[in-house]
């Protein structure tokens, strides 16, 4: 058992701190250990900072502002941090587009230029004709609702006729969103407003004279009515209450939509996250006080259903561990319903209905595909996309002719296209122009075997021509959990790194949902630990082949990331140079007493529980520092606003580190007052914080080359 449990009085001795490229740093800033000791099942385990759980004492506040102090000064020393702000810019600064809701002819959409801090709400009446000056109008700009550049706006809901849309109102990076009303024609504000709170779900009534909105609170989701005009305290409750706090197993997390006809409202209840069981109801709206039906229920297999030509059309893994889609029967058991698409080799990730056709996103080796069918079951062709990536699945309505899809990939920036179900010829919606050239760079997949001996994909990617000699940088990133399945994706972090020659490398850990529920399930619970011996298998491959060396290697992980990052740091510290890891869970004896930590117990288990309290310990990073231990260089990334992962996770874990580390690297906090867990910061905001990550993760693996005040890629 390390310090976290021991405890550690954490007046660090005096001596200097040594960063690469000839940073140096004092002691880092001393910190009080007061040991406090709880009890699991006749083991003691103490815990040195307790104290800092909680964020608003003085002490905290000023535990917050010493360490901001301290990696300010790193960050004051770093020779390249304004060349990489300047490269940043460039890369960030863009115009994008988020994909469009389309309501008779007119499509709604978020939208950012690329001079503006935050995305907009636009509308779009008709598709452009080519050569016409169809222009977009501004209806949402959340710069004249508030002068603080970290308030953003997310577009919830559109009416039926296209007359009213709902939106949500966010500050700075919390999940908790406002939500507001406006007359699409007149542009005006409704008086109706949501207070903050996390809604899963928002909908328009089909006549448009109310919304149906699911509020999430630690006991669980309510599905509400709010009839437009009304005060919040007249809403209705209209389902949930039946179970509200009934923990199978983990807090029940449900969403509602309606069908395409707009005449059902359809529930769809996660039992936890992820959600190891879903049940489906709905209710017939055109027939009043009609009570919710049955679609599937009490079934330990995952389930989403679509609308189409009256009929119901479900994907699931019911005995198909890799997903397949029927023609359901209401309230009848999934053996007898009607295959549509079977279980095949590759994974069923999504799927959608659109225009008369059923399109199916598979990953084959974590690559994407789209097959399109008819509603019989038949082949009727496929998307195909030029090189590697990841394509959404296609949006649109199920008797629309048109849809939408968006494909991207580390090398290539995203592009949104309007698809014709009929031709399968596609126009391009949106496309961000972005200063980076993808034909000089490339992305290919490797294959490595893992401790136990499991074939485990990655992704590498670098410029072309590349050396491989041990002697380049490489960040690799992964995440492993929650049946997430990681594909290649746009990001300006990992751009700015290939630009400046590094690899890039995303291994494809079990715990994800890249091979399907059984992928996923090696890798939960008492078997966690398969995911970190993947992830250090890959480390290992990318050093034996010549990627990169121990002293050039970078590792970056966010929430359940930064748990894979806590480990990386305290399992096998040798294997890396730097470490950024963000938003973290690294107490997971604890975790699941704050924020939305009740919700993971599903993925980890519960030290409250006997049986897993001792796996949880072993692997739990907080608990295995070990004092005069040579850490490489680590940056904790968090903040105040994140209302997900909870920051004392991050608080914690600093001195702790701070204290038992042997080697003399840097060991920082940084500490964000405005931003949080997810999106919702201004684009100078993400700038300075990205710059920091990169300036940090550059700087410690080895001296940088000497780079031009503005070094953008071209």
């Amino acid at each position: 058992v390390g310090l976290g449990a021991v405890g550690l009085n954490a007046a660090v001795q005096a001596q200097t701190i040594h960063g690469r490229d000839g940073i140096t740093l004092p002691s880092p800033p001393a910190v009080e250990a007061e040991p406090v000791s709880d009890d699991y099942f006749g083991t003691k385990i103490p815990d040195s900072y307790r104290w800092l759980e909680d964020s608003k004492t003085p002490e905290t506040r000023a535990f917050i502002d010493a360490q901001n102090a301290y990696t300010s000064r790193y960050f004051k020393q770093a020779h390249i941090r304004s060349s990489v702000v300047d490269d940043l810019d460039a890369l960030e600064h863009v115009s994008r587009w988020s994909m469009p809701i389309e309501r008779n002819g007119t499509y709604f959409f978020l939208k950012r230029l690329a001079d503006e801090e935050q995305a907009s709400i636009y509308v779009r009446h008709g598709w452009p004709a080519p050569g016409s000056a169809n222009k977009d109008q501004r209806l949402v700009d959340p710069a004249v609702l508030s002068r603080d550049p970290n308030t953003s706006v997310s577009l919830a809901a559109v009416s039926r006729d296209g007359g009213l849309l709902a939106y949500g109102l966010r500050q700075g990076g919390a999940d908790e969103t406002t939500l507001r009303v406006i007359n699409v024609k007149t542009g005006k504000t409704l008086e109706d407003e949501l207070p903050a709170g996390l809604y899963r779900s928002v909908n328009f009534t089909p006549d448009g004279t109310a919304l149906f909105y699911t509020r999430q609170n630690r006991q669980g989701t309510l599905l509400y009515e709010h009839v437009l005009g009304t005060r919040n305290s007249r809403d209705t409750l209209i389902f949930g209450n039946e179970f509200h706090g009934e923990l199978l197993g983990n807090i029940d997390l449900f969403y509602a939509a309606l069908t395409d006809d707009w005449r059902y409202l359809v529930v769809t209840i996660n039992r936890g996250v992820p959600a190891k069981r879903v049940d489906i109801v709905y209710r017939d709206l055109t027939k009043p006080n009609s009570t919710f039906e049955i679609l599937v229920w009490g079934i330990d297999s995952r389930f989403s259903a679509i609308r189409a030509n009256n009929a119901w059309y479900v994907k699931t893994d019911y005995h198909a561990p890799n997903g397949a889609i029927f023609k359901a029967d209401p309230g009848i058991m999934p053996d007898v319903w009607t295959s549509i698409v079977p279980e095949g080799p590759d994974v069923i990730e999504d799927f959608s209905i659109v225009g008369g056709k059923i399109y199916v996103n598979r990953l084959k080796d974590v690559k994407s595909e789209i097959t399109a069918y008819t509603l019989a079951g038949k082949p009727a062709g496929n998307v195909a996309f030029e090189a590697i990536g990841t394509a959404s699945r296609i949006q649109g309505k199920t008797t629309d002719r048109y849809g939408f899809v968006s494909f991207e990939s580390f090398i290539q920036p995203p592009t949104l296209y309007r698809i014709d179900t009929t031709t399968g010829k596609r126009d391009i919606f949106a496309q961000p122009k972005i200063p980076f050239d993808s034909s000089q760079y490339e992305l290919k997949q490797v294959f490595y075997k893992s401790k136990d001996g499991t074939r485990v994909p990655m992704y590498v990617a670098g410029k072309k021509g590349l050396k491989q000699d041990g002697t380049e940088r490489l960040l690799m990133t992964g995440y492993g959990g929650f049946d997430l399945s990681l594909t290649p994706t746009w990001s300006p972090e990992y751009a700015w790194w290939l630009s400046q020659g590094g690899w890039f490398a995303l291994p494809n850990l079990r715990g994800g949902g890249e091979y399907g529920e059984h992928w996923h399930e090696q890798a939960m619970f008492e078997h966690k630990q398969n995911v970190f011996d993947d992830w250090f298998a890959a480390a290992e491959y990318l050093i034996a082949n010549k990627y990169t060396s121990p002293g050039h290697f970078a590792i970056i992980g966010r929430s359940n990331g930064g748990l894979l990052m806590g480990a990386s740091i305290t399992q096998h510290p040798e294997l890396f140079s730097a470490v950024l890891c963000g938003y973290p869970l690294l107490d997971m004896l604890r975790y699941q007493k704050f924020l939305q930590g009740p919700q993971w117990t599903t993925e980890y288990g519960s030290a409250d529980k006997e049986k897993q309290f001792p796996y949880l310990l072993k692997y739990s990073p907080y608990h295995n520092v070990k004092a005069g231990t040579a850490y490489p260089a680590v940056m904790f990334f968090t903040g105040d606003s994140d209302t997900r992962v909870d920051p004392l996770h991050a608080r914690k874990m600093t001195p702790l580190l701070q204290a038992a580390s042997s080697s003399g690297r840097p060991i920082l906090l940084h500490y964000s007052l405005a931003g949080g867990h997810s999106a919702g910061i201004s684009v100078e905001q993400q700038i300075q914080d990205h710059a920091d990550e990169l300036t940090f993760l550059w700087t410690e693996t080895g001296q940088p080359a000497r780079l031009p005040s503005n070094s953008a890629p071209r």
